[in-house]
């Protein structure tokens, strides 16, 4: 046998044994797999040879490579489930919000004996705490006054500077000028919808979208047109395009939507911009979760394909550094004086404190570093909750599958009512988002969101594994 022959024998032979651990799982579906060099030491084999291996794995789509992470074990086509359905809003004239279902559900949000798949954000064990205590007392040595004085109206321009200088990961060609500091995302996107709306107009959403949206555009007098949404893709940009005369503004979640995870490809944003500048209409972009991808590169905004000002891209550090520091920011394009007008108004200014320790933490590659390890935690997290629904679940049940974020988005067969299986729950300290929570409209029943921003443990897996078995008692 020549050597070609022997090498490609043996690299078939450790894939095939890797192969039958996984499908035995000895390997589950979210574990990182030994490394390369790991594999050439346990086989005695070359590294090429323990590449090859890993290289068959991926084309068998059992495993899948991330940079600077490793590989790890997918989810199999024997545990395979479906994702959710296509959203199918109506024009409905009457819309009602969810209050007491909301209320009730974020009433257990500081409550650490319940297990809170209900929070989209993550949990402060992922967060670098010990670092940011140590920014907020360079903050206080530095600032004078020691962070008692008020900041300019506009925001701390070194916070400026560096939320600037981050925007190169997508292409953004911005300076500190144009941003202005807010008191976390939904304060950014508060001050834009006050800019762009009065009373009475339309603003046209994804459907589902997150439940304070909702909250603060009713709170404004406005019209809702929810936009059917796919849960990979986003929006029907038919949808949208047939219902532009009646919308005065448009918000869109473009990457890693809240709840449903959908980010929108590259043309699609393209398209939708072009659209609405051709029409005058302006777009309110949410980018909170940009920056939590799991693909290799981040996904561009609506914002980099924006010619004329005309969107407002909004951001955060409310779900990747500090949700209680509440620093947020927009890029308001050519809205920006107005936007500085209703900030003055309604805040003055920003905390100066917290703007100054996230604007150190941001320096110095410590952002990126944390990002990392954040991206690679909560991967893992969406694959073993994938695991586990797909295991414990009732059959035709339908998940989510985002390349990003902190949520899955899970659709139950149609006889379950997630505001009951919450009751149920919520006796065995778990708490969900039943999907009632994320429109204005009589859908979404038997929908619920769920959250992966928590620390993976097997009191974890089992507190999943018996909120499947407490929805499948309700097709009984």
């Amino acid at each position: 046998m020549s050597t070609d022959m022997k090498t490609q024998h043996k690299f078939q032979t450790i894939a095939d044994i890797i192969h039958r651990q996984i499908q035995n799982d000895v390997w589950l579906v979210g574990e990182k797999l030994p490394s390369i060099r790991t594999i050439c030491r346990e086989y005695n084999i070359s590294l090429n040879t323990a590449t090859r291996a890993y290289s068959e794995l991926e084309r068998r789509t059992l495993i899948e490579s991330r940079p600077r992470s490793g590989y790890f074990v997918l989810p199999n086509h024997r545990n395979q489930i479906s994702i959710p359905t296509i959203s199918q809003p109506t024009e409905l004239m009457v819309q009602e919000i969810e209050s007491k279902l909301i209320n009730k559900v974020f009433d257990t949000i500081n409550d650490d004996n319940i297990t809170r798949l209900s929070l989209g954000v993550p949990d402060e064990a992922l967060l670098p705490v010990a670092k940011l205590n140590k920014t907020m007392m360079q903050a206080i040595r530095k600032l004078p006054g020691s962070g008692t004085r008020y900041e300019e109206i506009q925001g701390n321009l070194n916070l400026r500077r560096n939320i600037a200088r981050w925007s190169f990961t997508w292409g953004g060609n911005l300076s500190a000028d144009d941003i202005v500091i807010t008191a976390g995302a939904m304060d950014a996107i508060a001050c834009c919808m006050m800019t762009l709306t009065q009373p009475g107009d339309t603003i046209a959403l994804e459907s589902p979208v997150f439940f304070g949206i909702l909250q603060l555009a009713k709170s404004l007098g406005l019209n809702v047109l929810e936009l059917p949404t796919h849960p990979t893709n986003g929006i029907d940009i038919a949808a949208l395009e047939n219902n532009l005369s009646q919308i005065k503004a448009c918000l869109l979640v473009s990457n890693f939507n809240n709840p449903l995870g959908s980010c929108m490809p590259e043309n699609h944003k393209k398209k939708v911009v072009e659209l609405l500048n051709k029409h005058n209409i302006p777009l309110i972009e949410d980018d909170l979760y940009g920056d939590v991808y799991f693909t290799s590169k981040r996904p561009l905004p609506c914002k980099s394909f924006d010619r004329t000002g005309s969107v407002l891209w909004c951001g955060s550090v409310s779900k990747t550094l500090a949700p209680g520091y509440r620093i947020g920011w927009v890029a308001p394009g050519k809205y920006k004086s107005q936007i500085i007008r209703w900030k003055l108004i309604h805040s003055v200014s920003t905390t100066t404190l917290t703007q100054e320790a996230i604007a150190l933490f941001l320096e110095n590659g410590r952002y990126e570093n944390h990002l990392r390890k954040m991206r690679n935690t909560l991967y893992t997290n969406s694959l073993q909750f994938i695991r586990v629904i797909s295991q414990h679940f009732p059959e035709g049940t339908r998940i989510s599958h985002p390349q990003g974020g902190f949520v899955l988005w899970i659709e139950c067969p149609k006889p379950i009512d997630t505001n009951e299986l919450y009751e149920r729950a919520i006796k065995h300290k778990i708490s969900i988002a039943p999907g009632r929570m994320f429109t204005l409209q009589p859908q979404f029943h038997n929908c619920m969101r769920l959250s992966y921003g928590l620390p993976w443990t097997d009191y974890l897996e089992r507190q999943l594994a018996l909120l499947g078995t407490l929805a499948k008692s309700l097709l009984k």
